[in-house]
């Protein structure tokens, strides 16, 4: 395909996603399961210009005083990609398979393209109704906060230090050229072509023989500020398809006991798959099994309770775009109900001396420290771990991310702009001995 047969066919997702209120990834799926001539090139660079429209379409919208598919697309190319007048006409030629030429309106305002007067939720590509919510943890700098979760996410892998160093796992994957992470001693990050393609990673040998995962540097880093100890009792309470739950073995090296569970069974069926690759031996899965509490036999008995709580998950913007423009006030008072049940029902497991490690990937305090508060007020015998302390797990690199982060007496902020992470809410609790 060429590159405006590229550009028609992104319009043409986006218009589905418009018309049928469906995730990307599925209007993505569907276009190509109906264009099989589409090489698999052709479709990387075609989601590469859906999720970079979606990224982008508030201030895309606001340049071309349009939010019609066609519209938001030819923002995006000049407000994320940086394209001129010229480059954006010879693409849209009329001919063949590209879009139908601009129109003399679409010329003028790609011509002089001004973000100057928008307000702070277009510059900063973020929903209006969660403005005052980001301007009260941010300041003013929310708009530059809102303009980094724009941008595109790296790859991140975690070495799985149960099965290689990160050296060794750098060396296996120098074909990507993998750089170290910025914090996490454990984290390579590769960095993602023009068009934001990613190598197909779960193909490589090294990811086949257990030795990287997926995961992005600030949930490494979230588990390693929970300082599992080798031999001590965990419980995951949220621990989905495990992501942390391996981590935490690999730090724990195969050590002790991790109790994983998710109040939804499914989400825990790729953690026994994962395990196997993984080496993992440490960690007994305790599915949920209707009215019966198959969790009572830990109650005060656990040295860290973490977790991984359902949110919004507005830190994750970069790798879900869409998401952003899916979230809704109601999703919001929900997850905080969600939030404050779990937490105060994860403080009985955690025995005298042990911690609860509270984590969200959102930036928003309702999720955050309001949450950690709230249990506080309740729980007078827990107190919170100062994030500079806390950080310290991290050995040296401890300090540069207690000074990175944005730091209250609840927890650490991870952010794009300032860690370079994911954004990850992160605060660990301890109980009085």
């Amino acid at each position: 395909m060429t590159p405006a047969a590229r550009l028609s066919a992104a319009i043409e997702v986006l218009a589905d996603i418009g018309a049928r209120h469906r995730p990307a990834s599925e209007a993505l799926k569907d276009w190509g399961l109906s264009h099989r001539f589409a090489g698999s090139g052709d479709r990387a660079a075609i989601a590469g210009l859906v999720y970079d429209t979606l990224r982008r379409r508030a201030s895309a919208a606001y340049v071309m005083a349009s939010d019609a598919p066609r519209a938001l697309v030819l923002g995006m190319l000049h407000v994320m990609r940086g394209f001129d007048l010229a480059a954006i006409a010879a693409l849209c030629s009329g001919e063949r398979f590209a879009p139908a030429r601009l129109t003399e309106e679409e010329g003028a305002r790609l011509a002089a393209p001004d973000l100057a007067a928008a307000p702070p939720f277009v510059q900063g590509d973020y929903p209006q109704w969660l403005h005052a919510s980001l301007r009260h943890v941010f300041g003013a700098e929310a708009v530059a906060e809102g303009s980094a979760l724009a941008t595109r996410a790296p790859l991140d892998l975690r070495v799985n230090t149960l099965k290689a160093d990160p050296e060794t796992a750098r060396a296996a994957l120098a074909h990507l050229n993998p750089g170290p992470g910025r914090f996490s001693p454990l984290a390579l990050r590769i960095v993602l072509d023009a068009e934001g393609k990613a190598p197909p990673l779960t193909a490589e040998p090294a990811f086949l023989r257990g030795e990287v995962e997926v995961q992005d540097e600030g949930s490494q880093i979230a588990a390693i500020l929970a300082q599992p100890a080798p031999g001590g009792q965990v419980l995951d309470l949220c621990a989905g398809a495990g992501g942390k739950t391996l981590e935490l073995a690999a730090l724990m090296d195969n050590k002790g006991q991790i109790y994983a569970y998710d109040a939804d069974i499914r989400r825990l069926k790729p953690l026994h798959e994962r395990m196997a690759r993984a080496g993992v031996r440490n960690v007994q899965v305790r599915s949920p099994r209707g009215a019966e509490d198959v969790l009572s036999d830990l109650e005060g008995r656990m040295d860290l309770v973490l977790v991984d709580a359902p949110c919004t998950g507005t830190g994750t913007w970069r790798r879900n775009p869409d998401a952003k423009w899916r979230v809704r006030p109601g999703a919001l008072a929900q997850r905080q109900a969600e939030q404050a049940r779990i937490l105060e029902h994860a403080a009985h497991y955690v025995r005298p001396g042990g911690r609860l490690a509270y984590v969200t990937c959102s930036l928003l305090d309702e999720e955050n420290g309001a949450q950690v508060r709230a249990l506080l007020a309740k729980r007078e015998d827990f107190h919170p771990v100062p994030p500079a302390e806390a950080a310290l797990a991290l050995g040296a690199q401890g300090p540069g991310l207690a000074a990175a982060a944005l730091t209250t007496r609840e927890g650490l902020l991870m952010t794009p702009r300032r860690t370079g992470t994911d954004g990850f809410f992160v605060s660990v609790m301890k109980r009085e001995g």
